[in-house]
């Protein structure tokens, strides 16, 4: 008897795993390069580099011809997340809190982890620092990287992990891919997706020597179409980093291999705008920034064996809009927000049960310059001057053909014209205060700052720059912020200061409650990073070693208003460098 029911509940357990694993719904590993154009890849044709792993992404999936992002990072980001165009969503910048993805926006991975998966990014955010923007706050259970679009120095950088900062380990993208190769071993036995939005090759040009030296003193090959346009230091620079990302994919796929969950993941690739240099890029006009061909154009593979046919090639015009969509369907997972999408579904395309989708339009804006809309349809681009370029047979936009179809060009600018008036209130909307004490614990960077007086930014970029100059009791920085939750809260202060300011005190200030806190001891590290480029780093900041000071504690009230750092009894001639406060909510 005992016998029997051990073989009969053995034999429902064993009923019950066949039939999971048969249920079990389909991991995602996303890749998203930053600042790779389009023509960075030999699966492309470009003979200046090798790019094997990438390449059979596409050689065992399908590869999209017209696939389009956005001109700049934080924009592409936040069409991939949400499924709308960027403007919808607030994004309408790249730094200074422009880059925050409204927090009414529902991101495709929220629906990943409510159906069960468990979830992660690694790598860089570029949508929001402060809860609730965070990534931690979007859908990821585990987040590692920055939440900024810039960073100063790519080996043993500073980052956070769950919004706890960290020291990450050696050269960035060799660092993100290693946790996320961890991640997916600790979450075999489950759904998993993992999105890996490398922070490479944008700029600094950084990269170990074992990958630049190949092209230190190359003679490069393929050139861009304006070749006294291109730097080539900048060139050999972004081909070694794409060799790099490329070695890092294919180690992610060999732990998928190793795994034995090949069959069961999606994997995708694709980048977030144009190449940010003048480099080979298929003769097409423009480079990051730009809204032309050059400048949105993107590669995109897609791979799951089994489902996907080997190389498949989609001549549908698609969009960094449609992934998550498309993903979610793929997956079985629903993904419904209550706001309108921009995208759609790209599975029937993918799955071989269609070769066109109807008709539709993708919308380029510059972001500086919003209300210069150019618009893409499966045929033609009309650019922001009013231009018609028939792209298939005109990649470089040579032959304006506006003359001959004026009636394309009626249509398309009626439907830019709709666009510019759909997201006019976004793109003229106020500043948004930076939220603090949505979370236990709140950075406010000194990007999210405004120096006052002498006060200046260590260089142009805001991203990963510190504040600097402070030379007087009058000089101070702000921040517009908003308190979540009403209380106590320890400001943290990360400073470096020569021997000459020890004896300062800093004050801040917000609706009439102050903290202070004395600088006791000097700490003058070097600025560094540059010495490690191996091109100019332009408008990037170095960076330093800053060291963290508490400022005791400021009960802050819900609200808004603006927040101050300040010296008032400042005596030396200078204060010191400033690089983020932090406050900790007291329980």
């Amino acid at each position: 008897m005992n016998a029997r029911l051990i073989f009969a509940t053995l034999s429902l357990l064993l009923a019950l795993t066949s039939w999971s694993q048969a249920e079990r719904r389909p991991n995602v590993v996303v890749f998203l390069a930053d600042d790779q154009g389009w023509g960075d890849l030999s699966y492309q044709g470009n003979k200046n580099l090798a790019t094997p792993h990438i390449d059979a992404i596409a050689q065992q999936g399908a590869s999209f011809d017209w696939f389009y992002v956005c001109s700049l990072c934080a924009p592409t980001r936040a069409e991939f997340l949400t499924a709308r165009f960027h403007a919808r969503g607030g994004v309408r910048g790249v730094s200074t809190g422009q880059e925050r993805l409204n927090v009414d926006e529902q991101t495709f991975v929220e629906a990943f982890r409510d159906a069960g998966y468990a979830t992660a990014a690694f790598g860089k955010w570029h949508n929001g620092t402060q809860f609730p923007y965070h990534p931690n706050a979007r859908g990821f259970d585990e987040f590692c990287g920055f939440c900024s679009g810039h960073w100063g120095n790519y080996f043993d950088p500073l980052l956070e992990h769950n919004n706890q900062l960290i020291r990450g380990e050696g050269f960035i993208v060799d660092d993100l891919t290693n946790r996320a190769i961890q991640f997916i071993e600790r979450h075999q036995d489950e759904p998993f997706l993992c999105y890996v939005p490398f922070n490479t090759p944008h700029s600094p040009m950084q990269v170990p020597d074992k990958f630049y030296d190949k092209f230190a003193d190359v003679d490069v090959e393929m050139r861009n179409r304006d070749p006294e346009k291109e730097d080539m230091a900048m060139t050999r620079a972004a081909l070694a980093m794409c060799e790099n990302i490329d070695w890092n994919v294919g180690r992610v796929l060999q732990k998928l291999d190793d795994l034995k969950l090949t069959d069961d993941t999606i994997v995708v690739y694709f980048s977030d705008n144009g190449p940010n240099s003048w480099r080979w890029n298929g003769g097409m006009k423009g480079r990051k920034g730009s809204t032309d061909e050059g400048g949105v154009r993107s590669p995109l593979f897609i791979r799951w064996p089994g489902h996907i046919a080997t190389g498949v090639k989609i001549e549908q015009v698609a969009g960094a809009i449609d992934l998550g969509p498309t993903l979610a369907d793929l997956a079985g997972v629903k993904f419904q927000p209550k706001k309108q999408l921009d995208g759609r579904s790209l599975s029937t395309l993918l799955l071989g049960q269609a070769t066109k989708l109807p008709e539709r339009y993708l919308f380029s804006i510059r972001i500086n310059k919003w209300k210069n809309v150019s618009v893409r349809s499966q045929r033609f681009r009309l650019d922001s001057a009013g231009h018609l370029y028939e792209i298939a047979n005109d990649i470089g936009q040579q032959k304006n053909v506006a003359a001959q179809n004026q009636d394309v060009v009626s249509e398309l600018t009626k439907a830019a014209d709709q666009f510019r008036r759909e997201i006019a209130t976004q793109m003229e909307a106020q500043t948004r205060p930076f939220t603090v004490g949505f979370a236990p614990l709140t950075q406010l960077p000194a990007r999210d700052g405004k120096p006052h007086g002498n006060i200046r930014r260590s260089a142009p970029a805001p991203n990963c720059s510190y504040f600097t100059g402070w030379k007087s009791a009058d000089d101070k920085m702000t921040w517009d912020i908003e308190i979540g939750q009403a209380g106590k809260y320890e400001p943290i202060v990360y400073y470096a200061a020569p021997k000459s300011v020890v004896g300062t005190t800093l004050q801040l200030r917000f609706a009439g409650q102050k903290s202070t806190g004395e600088i006791h001891a000097p700490h003058d590290p070097p600025a560094y990073g540059p010495e490690l480029d191996r091109a100019s780093r332009g408008s990037e900041s170095p960076v330093k070693d800053f060291t963290p000071l508490s400022l005791g504690v400021l009960e802050l009230p819900a609200g808004t208003g603006e927040l101050t750092l300040s010296a008032p009894d400042l005596t030396s001639s200078q204060g010191p460098e400033i690089r983020m406060l932090l406050l900790r909510r007291i329980p």
